[in-house]
Order: C-alpha cells, then sequence, then structure tokens
C-alpha cells in the first residue's frame, strides 16, 4: 500500500496530467488541496482487484450483525503492529476533493488488538473508509486505479459481516538534515541528507519542483541510505523535498513533513 499526503497526493495529479496519463475528464480535479476533511487529510493508496469495489477478506466475527443490517471488520497496524484507540469512519458518500465525509457516517475504534467493528450498518454501497492518523487531524483511506484517483468502494449486504484488508498507518515525523528549509542551493551537487528512522530499510524522496511547467528529475527515487547525493541538475526555481521510509516489508514507516522548499539557483 503506497502512502501519499493531501499534498502529494495534489503534485502528483499535475505531474501526471502533464505526462498525459489523465484523461481531460478529470479535469475538474484541479481542486484537488482541499481536504479529504476539515484537518490535513492524507490519502493511502492501493489497488483493488474489483473496479472501485473491495470484495473484503476472510475473518473471523467478533459480533453477529443485527437483524437487517451489516457489519464491517478489519484491523488498523502500524509497522506490522496492532494500534489501539484508533477511530475509524464509514462514510456513505465521499469526495476527496470537497467536504470529504458525508450522508450517514458510521464509526468504531480499534481495541488493544487493532480490531475494529463497526455495527448496524444498513445494506448499501458505501463511499469510503477513513481511518484516523494516531492523535492528528489526518486520515487515510484507499483508493483504486492506476492514478488513485477514486476511493474504495464497499458493498454491506444485511446480516453479514464484510472484512476488510488491514490499514497501515505512518507517521509525518521523518527529519531532513539537508537542505535546510528556505534556504538556496547550487544546481549541481546538492547533498540530501536525513535521520536515520527506526526500523526503515530503504527511503524514497522526490524533488517537486514549484513550477508546473518544470520536470522533475528524481520523484520516488529509492535509496538504500540516510542520504543522497544528486547527480543530475535541477533546473533553477523552489523545489519541495519529500522523503518516506519503508521497512523490511515494504510497509511506508515514516514521511517528512509537506512545508520542506527551498531554491536552487
Amino acid at each position: 500500500m503506497k502512502l501519499l499526503s493531501r499534498a502529494r497526493y495534489a503534485r502528483l495529479w499535475f505531474a501526471l496530467v502533464a505526462l498525459g496519463l489523465l484523461s481531460s475528464a478529470c479535469g475538474d480535479a484541479g481542486d484537488g488541496d482541499d481536504a479529504a476533511s476539515s484537518g490535513d487529510s492524507t490519502v493511502a493508496s492501493s489497488t483493488s482487484e474489483e473496479s472501485g469495489s473491495s470484495a473484503g477478506v476472510e475473518g473471523v466475527e467478533r459480533s453477529k450483525p443485527a437483524p437487517g443490517t451489516g457489519n464491517v471488520q478489519g484491523e488498523v497496524l502500524y509497522n506490522g503492529k496492532p494500534v489501539a484507540g484508533i477511530e475509524v469512519t464509514l462514510c456513505e458518500e465521499f469526495n476527496r476533493f470537497g467536504n470529504g465525509c458525508g450522508g450517514a457516517t458510521f464509526m468504531a475504534t480499534t481495541d488493544s488488538t487493532g480490531t475494529y467493528v463497526i455495527t448496524g450498518v444498513p445494506p448499501k454501497k458505501y463511499g469510503a473508509l477513513l481511518a484516523k492518523v494516531f492523535d492528528t487531524e489526518s486520515y487515510v483511506f484507499a483508493t483504486t486505479g492506476i492514478t488513485g484517483l477514486s476511493s474504495e468502494t464497499y458493498d454491506v449486504v444485511a446480516d453479514k459481516t464484510l472484512f476488510m484488508r488491514p490499514t497501515n498507518l505512518f507517521k509525518s515525523d521523518l527529519k531532513v538534515s539537508s537542505p535546510k528549509a528556505g534556504s538556496s542551493v547550487a544546481a549541481q551537487g546538492l547533498a540530501l541528507a536525513w535521520d536515520s528512522y527506526p526500523d526503515a530499510a530503504y527511503y524514497k524522496f522526490s524533488l517537486f519542483p514549484d513550477s508546473a511547467a518544470v520536470m522533475s528529475p528524481y520523484i520516488t527515487y529509492r535509496v538504500d541510505s540516510n542520504g543522497f547525493a544528486v547527480a543530475k541538475p535541477l533546473t533553477p526555481g523552489e523545489y519541495r523535498l519529500e522523503v518516506e521510509a519503508f521497512n523490511d516489508k515494504d510497509i511506508k514507516l515514516a514521511e517528512t513533513v509537506d512545508d520542506l522548499k527551498f531554491q536552487v539557483n
């Protein structure tokens, strides 16, 4: 599961448009900087085998659904371990470019095993499942398709439990030591460096130019250490550096905050 922050998602969308990977039918997505909730939402991007709908997975029911309703059950993990006290919300409607979760909502909180059970859900198709990221105002949710523009939907059936795939959370506390935020650097010879992250097996970094007319030579570039000497020259202008840490099972552990900008001269 690849995880993208709201700001990362917006820049990825514009990058895909520039590369011609999105059709003009997605043109109204230019408002992608709107939050999926009132906070600084995050996007959990994954691929569903069914087009836009989750078939769920197998599991053991914690409780039987009330007659005529369904249950939604799953677990929330961080670094492969269960996380307790995480708020999970099932949304009847969902607009990632506008007001986020809409219509009827159903909520539950994970227990000590990281498991949640949303009970008493009327049978129908639901627009998204959001998991709050620890004690922040951010959420993650699954998406479908190559570009991840559509949120994954869920069919709740009467008298049955829909078992969800595990949700993997990540943190936004990876610290960069070079370049400094707001600094000016030369177009060649830039040295990137960040703090080693606990349990990280490798990292991916991206250099996002502020100008849509500039193509970055480094997007989700994988490195096995906590630094990189940029070999390709960068076009002068403002850039945003983003780094992600992954464990040896390819699960994302952390990312940098979204506001680390610097100037290339």
